[in-house]
């Protein structure tokens, strides 16, 4: 048996909601409404929607911003059995998001360490919030301005002697879904799998992923 991997999102599948979309709809213009439907409907890149997004938020309310993310961030039920689960099989975990460092480490510091966490980067020495993309697309993405690069990530770190796991939910998970052996989505991600025939498994909690990898990977607890 290959020796499974896993690749959770964070933003609408660790967090039950979208924590970008979120800070949006609390501190964003109007105008945020139309670059969010233009990210979803793949007519700009991932990266360059969420610079423009991020970029409509002065960087003086900072810690305003952080303060409403860790209030209004709800981790999905489960999630802590399920790191537990994988640690305690030995299986890699780790996090790949589009989110934005200064909300993405404090929400899931009650639940580390990972195996790694891979996420993008804010600057807010300016006036503007500015964005920053550590993990870009390698030469072999098809998507292009993923931002954080899913893909990219997977093959830095699994090679043929490992299965893929991917957890996701939205557009941002949508290239990694298309190179993974096992995808197990929920929301947009479903749409999307359906649509371009990826075979995917369903869920609503994390104890769905549990049991959805024991049965695939044979893993019992």
């Amino acid at each position: 048996m290959k020796k499974p991997v896993i690749f959770c999102d964070f933003d609408g599948t660790i967090t039950n909601k979208d924590n970008i979309v979120n800070i949006m709809k609390q501190f964003a213009p109007p105008e945020a409404d139309a670059i969010k439907d233009a990210i979803l409907e793949q007519k700009i890149s991932i990266q360059e929607g969420v610079q423009k997004l991020l970029s409509l938020l002065p960087s003086s309310i900072k810690d305003e911003i952080i303060s409403f993310v860790l209030q209004d961030a709800k981790i999905r039920e489960g999630f802590g059995e399920f790191v537990a689960f994988a640690k305690k099989q030995h299986i890699p975990l780790y996090i790949v998001s589009g989110g934005i460092d200064f909300f993405v480490y404090p929400v899931l510091e009650p639940f580390g360490p990972f195996e790694g966490i891979y996420c993008n980067e804010a600057d807010f020495s300016g006036k503007q919030i500015l964005i920053s993309y550590p993990h870009p697309c390698d030469d072999s993405c098809t998507g292009k301005g993923c931002g954080c690069c899913k893909p990219s990530i997977i093959r830095t770190i699994a090679d043929e002697g490992h299965t893929t796991i991917v957890i996701g939910d939205s557009v941002t998970d949508i290239e990694a879904a298309k190179m993974a052996d096992i995808v197990i989505a929920r929301d947009y991600l479903i749409k999307k799998c359906e649509e371009l025939g990826i075979p995917y498994e369903p869920f609503s909690t994390f104890h769905d992923c549990i049991r959805i990898i024991e049965k695939e990977m044979e893993v019992k607890v």
